[in-house]
């Protein structure tokens, strides 16, 4: 384990996993997305484990995927890129199918593959500075892995405009879509989720663990779905269009797809 994750759990049995790369906005690479996908798997596995928290550390919840990471993906050949592109979708589908009461607790700004952890977690609380986005379309990819989600979460309209916009949208907003639950002021954050896990241990352990195996069922978001994603996105990505808009990002300047207005 490295210092990317700060895991912590209460004599209650709440287990917070906060993401812990506060200088680069709690991105995720390839090392965090090992990390939680074992930090996951423990907490599952648990039986003294009740409900896990996911946060970040910092002002940002998570900015989604390290561009830098993305970068050096184009790089590489369509297998790798296949095989990095499913260890990230077969950790939200850990998380998505947890047996035990997730929440995520949003502390701040999330974008793009961020957005698919809020939309996995069972219950999901934001201050009420956070803003949102799906950015990938202006560098030229797509959030494939997150979208079977965000599809659950809010629907395939809403869906749509999202991703072929990367609008930015604020936690009104992302509350009326049914993205998150409840919008507080960041001073009450810690407030809300203490409201919301004496509501959680209230109930019993095994019928919330049937109720999610339940409500997992009737999502029609099969296993294989991890599979797919995983490919379609590793192709766009060392396409020509994913590596002219990853790069025109770092080089801060306009992909060549945008063109000057007279």
């Amino acid at each position: 384990m490295t210092d990317n994750l700060i895991v912590r759990t209460d004599t209650r049995g709440i287990c917070t996993i906060a993401l812990n790369r506060p200088d680069s906005l709690n991105a995720f690479d390839a090392d965090v997305i090992e990390d939680l996908t074992i930090q996951l798997t423990f907490a599952g596995d648990d039986d003294f484990v009740r409900a896990i928290i996911i946060t970040g550390e910092g002002s940002t919840f998570s900015s989604g995927a390290d561009i830098h990471w993305l970068k050096s993906m184009i790089k590489h050949d369509h297998a790798t890129n296949s095989m990095e592109a499913l260890k990230m979708a077969q950790m939200l589908q850990k998380l998505f199918a947890m047996p035990k009461p997730t929440i995520a607790k949003i502390n701040g700004p999330a974008l793009g593959g961020a957005l698919g952890i809020i939309a996995c977690c069972d219950i999901a609380i934001a201050v009420n500075t956070s803003h949102f986005t799906f950015p990938e379309v202006k560098l030229g990819i797509i959030p494939a892995v997150v979208s079977p989600y965000i599809v659950n979460a809010i629907g395939h309209r809403i869906t749509k405009r999202l991703f072929m916009t990367g609008d930015t949208f604020g936690s009104d907003d992302a509350l009326a879509m049914g993205l998150i639950h409840k919008v507080v002021h960041h001073t009450l954050l810690d407030d809300a989720i203490a409201e919301e896990l004496d509501l959680l241990l209230q109930a019993g352990p095994s019928a919330q663990m049937e109720c999610k195996r339940l409500l997992h069922k009737l999502t029609g978001i099969s296993d294989d779905i991890s599979q797919y994603t995983a490919e379609l996105i590793s192709q766009i990505r060392i396409s020509q269009e994913g590596q002219e808009g990853l790069e025109a990002f770092l080089e801060k300047r306009k992909p060549n797809w945008i063109k000057d207005t007279d």
